[in-house]
């Protein structure tokens, strides 16, 4: 019985060792001949391997892979690894395509170990471009970040968007504060800002941002308006430019 071979693509370095990590406990069988940092790479490296299957990160430069997949036509099978449930969409749920989301984790893994170990044999190939281009098509919708990596001294944590209280920036990191402590990212204010969902997170001053359901009291007295979060004991202050956010709370 042949080994059975995978490639993994993913710009971070970070991401590429956890995914292999968790094939390592997950699916020991299976060898990982080569990773990619992008998806001109992966698309190099699986001609030259000719991998049983291959686990891309949607979100690479030089191209993504979506684009790397096209470009692959079916040449192996798709793994797609991505940090947004928005492109867990109907063409994966189909069976056309599967999907982790990050971090990955073990038991999600092993579905996708058993869903390919119970293909058979003799089934029809998937369309793939078909699939590819809906999938594509997805792209274009806003994918609002579902994770933060964040360093907790010298290590480095993912962390939850929907557990984060807030987000306040300094001249150097902005601070990631839960209701277990805190992280930093080297992420601005002006950066982070447009990759959260604006619905879940609101500006209330130029160097904050608050999950909008941890807001538990609005008070207002001679010194401004200020916010009482769920889980962290000190208020926040709201800046004039942002007063108008809760007018009707």
């Amino acid at each position: 019985m042949s080994t059975l071979t995978a490639l993994i693509a993913d710009d971070e370095r970070l991401m590429r060792e956890q995914l292999r990590a968790a094939l390592e406990r997950v699916w020991p069988e299976l060898e990982i001949v080569a990773e990619a940092r992008d998806g001109g790479q992966a698309v190099e490296l699986a001609r030259a391997h000719r991998p049983d299957l291959a686990f891309l990160d949607i979100t690479m430069p030089v191209q993504s892979g979506i684009a790397a997949a096209m470009e692959l036509d079916g040449l192996c099978p798709v793994v797609f690894v991505t940090a947004y449930d928005q492109y867990a969409i109907q063409a994966f749920e189909e069976g056309a395509i599967d999907y982790l989301l990050k971090p990955v984790e073990d038991d999600r893994l092993a579905r996708t170990r058993q869903r390919w170990q119970q293909r058979a044999p003799e089934a029809a190939a998937p369309d793939w471009q078909s699939a590819l281009k809906q999938l594509s098509r997805q792209l274009e919708k806003p994918a609002y970040l579902r994770w933060i990596r964040a360093s907790v001294g010298s290590a480095m944590r993912m962390i939850a968007t929907e557990e984060v209280l807030f987000f306040q920036s300094d001249e150097k990191y902005t601070r990631v504060q839960t209701a277990g402590g805190e992280a930093l990212i080297r992420m601005p204010i002006k950066e982070l800002l447009p990759q959260l969902d604006p619905d879940q997170f609101w500006q209330v001053h130029r160097s904050t941002l608050v999950r909008v359901s941890a807001i538990e009291q609005v008070r207002r007295d001679e010194r401004g308006m200020q916010l009482q979060l769920r889980g962290y004991p000190q208020p926040l202050e709201v800046s004039r430019s942002y007063a108008h956010l809760f007018q009707r709370m």
